[in-house]
């Protein structure tokens, strides 16, 4: 569980490897939400290049933010860390795949290829093992939901399982989630990421 004891004081690293970890949280929330709010009216993406480019930079945004997260995440146990950086190389590798054959065009290769969306899968599991190490430390249970929620999303919508609109209504409801997640992250003292540095390993 995390710890809300002050053991040490901060350092300048820690209190900026915090910061960053943080914002990476915010700016993955943001982008996932003005995304649901884009796919209430996919008909606005198709067949439009410069609606297409956006929603590719939007995703391209998406890995960056998540990135950011997983390189200065504090985690005691650095196996996990080290796990946590090849998976999120694998999702680096995804997102190639994805602008290879979708020629810059994510969206479109996406649309028209949903088996493509399980190509997503590392980086929800890169983004489901941030919230759900949040939810051990911090009882932040939406975090647990979200870890198996998104990935499962991605399976139902590859496997045409699930109707345009039902597609937007998940992306909301997850949407829904990260924002109360990280409302109630974000706003955490400092040192709560930081704990006892001596149980680093």
């Amino acid at each position: 569980m995390g710890d809300e004891h002050l053991y040490q004081p901060l350092t300048k690293e820690d209190k900026i490897t915090v910061v960053i970890y943080r914002i990476g949280i915010v700016l993955s929330s943001l982008i996932i939400a003005f995304v649901a709010y884009l796919s209430t009216d996919p008909s606005s993406c198709r067949g439009d290049a410069a609606a297409g480019l956006k929603f590719t930079v939007l995703i391209i945004a998406l890995y960056a933010a998540v990135g950011m997260s997983v390189f200065f995440i504090h985690l005691y146990v650095s196996s996990f860390h080290r796990a946590l950086k090849k998976l999120y190389f694998a999702a680096l590798a995804a997102l190639a795949a994805l602008l290879i054959s979708g020629k810059g065009d994510i969206f479109n290769i996406l649309v028209h290829n949903p088996a493509s969306l399980l190509l997503l899968l590392p980086l929800a599991g890169c983004l489901g093992f941030i919230t759900a190490k949040e939810a051990f430390c911090f009882k932040l249970t939406e975090g647990y939901l979200l870890a198996f929620i998104m990935p499962l999303y991605l399976v139902i919508l590859a496997a045409g399982a699930m109707t345009e609109r039902g597609a937007s209504y998940g992306l909301i409801l997850i949407s829904a989630m990260l924002i109360l997640f990280t409302l109630r992250k974000a706003f955490m003292p400092l040192h709560f990421d930081i704990g006892d540095k001596s149980a680093y390993s």
